[in-house]
């Protein structure tokens, strides 16, 4: 058949660059978040809070929706995102109440591309590259001293996937796709000492140098016409499963495993003016999947010590996230776009001691957007977006062995993008 050599070819040149990944793990840290997921994929779809799943308008709506590779044409798009959290804990109710500061490393620049092609009216290839998430975190002044930890603490998780698509347009303004997600995932922890004696493997708790592995998972999508006004969209992204971190096998369940969580969601695009776009869509993370980031740390004390099968985790909750946008096509060349994206906290009050270095707390993003597009396809877009500091007030947070007490912690986010993009 005509498709296959292309797509041999197409996903055998994207499965060979984990060289590649490897390079640009180290340099794709966590960006705006919902949880510690990306909360938006290409830079149009960022200045309108991440919406995407029936509203493609860039390459890297492939990382949400393979299916919109039938709807983009010819196109590629590169772009690059300024990203700076503010992270802050603090200890309340104890011997010795104090505020941490997290934002040693506080700027960080996180590239991201895509590429698609039509090679026949029914059938499109694709490739995303993006960072799917993380989370990190730098204390100079080390939360735990008061345990006995010496030096800084922190935590560095970063997660880059590569996504080779093929869609399939099945009838008029109806597609399905399909991406192999290509994943990689590098690890450093430092400073938690005092708890290495909590673990089944003590020695491979903390400061252990950068670990990195490797895992795969898969993603499906459906995008259609509903009217001329109206397109819905579905997507399901499976677990994507890594090898374990063996460098911190006693850190984390499962002898240092780290799944990425399935995804889902549902979204809908609607044409209510000739120029003015309205876009909806719900996803799901199902954080608690994976026994690392959902296990409660009350299970330690049932007798389950660090990195054992089920031993404890962030006790991160499932979150829905709601995105609500709006695109105004201003003239032939400018685009605007504005945005507002809604996250639950996947951080309960009682776990807020351990989430010290991961306070993925934040919950509303606030975005903004513009694409000045000139007639030879050529595409320059600008996004910026606010995630106003989010806090959780420990309760019963630090358990009577550690001194009692709680810890609070919050994030806030601010970021800012550009990319370059061209469109047949």
């Amino acid at each position: 058949m005509r498709i296959i050599e292309p797509v041999r070819r197409w996903t055998l040149a994207a499965t060979s660059t984990s060289s590649l990944a490897l390079a640009l793990i180290a340099a794709t840290p966590a960006a705006a978040t919902d949880g510690y997921f990306g909360s938006g994929y290409g830079a149009q779809a960022k200045g309108l809070g991440g919406g995407v799943i029936a509203y493609p308008q860039d390459s890297l709506a492939l990382a949400v929706n393979p299916a919109a590779a039938a709807e983009l044409g010819d196109r590629w798009d590169a772009g690059l995102q300024v990203f700076t959290p503010d992270r802050k804990a603090a200890y309340r109710g104890t011997a010795l109440d104090a505020s941490y500061n997290g934002n040693a490393q506080a700027t960080s620049y996180i590239p991201e591309a895509g590429f698609v092609r039509q090679i026949t009216p029914q059938w499109s290839v694709g490739v995303a590259l993006y960072g799917n998430g993380g989370m990190i975190t730098s204390y100079r002044s080390n939360p735990f001293a008061r345990f006995g930890a010496t030096g800084g603490a922190g935590v560095e998780l970063q997660q880059l996937f590569i996504s080779p698509t093929l869609a399939y347009r099945f009838a008029p303004g109806q597609s399905v796709g399909v991406s192999l997600n290509v994943a990689g995932q590098t690890f450093r922890a430092r400073g938690i000492s005092p708890f290495a004696g909590f673990s089944a493997a003590p020695a491979n708790f903390t400061n252990n140098g950068v670990d990195t592995e490797f895992g795969y998972g898969v993603r499906l999508g459906y995008l259609g016409r509903v009217s001329s006004r109206l397109s819905v969209g579905a997507f399901w992204q499976s677990k994507t499963s890594f090898d374990a971190f063996h460098r911190y096998s006693g850190l984390f369940a499962e002898q240092g495993g780290f799944d990425a969580p399935s995804t889902y969601g549902l979204g809908a695009a609607y044409k209510a003016t000739k120029a003015l776009d309205l876009v909806l869509e719900w996803r799901r993370i199902d954080f608690s999947q994976v026994k690392s980031v959902g296990n409660s740390v009350a299970v330690l004390f049932a007798g389950k010590p660090f990195g054992a099968n089920d031993g404890p985790g962030f006790g991160w909750r499932d979150i829905n996230v709601v995105k609500l946008g709006a695109a105004y096509r201003l003239s032939p060349a400018w685009t605007l776009r504005a945005g507002y994206d809604h996250a639950d906290n996947p951080i309960p009050a009682n776990q807020t001691l351990l989430n010290i270095l991961a306070p993925g707390v934040v919950t509303n993003h606030y975005a903004v957007g513009a694409t000045w597009t000139r007639p030879s396809g050529l595409q320059f877009t600008g996004y910026a977006e606010v995630a106003p500091r989010h806090t959780v007030h420990g309760s019963g947070s630090i358990p009577p062995a550690f001194g009692g007490g709680n810890a609070d912690i919050s994030l806030g986010e601010t970021v800012a993008g550009l990319s370059i993009g061209w469109k047949h």
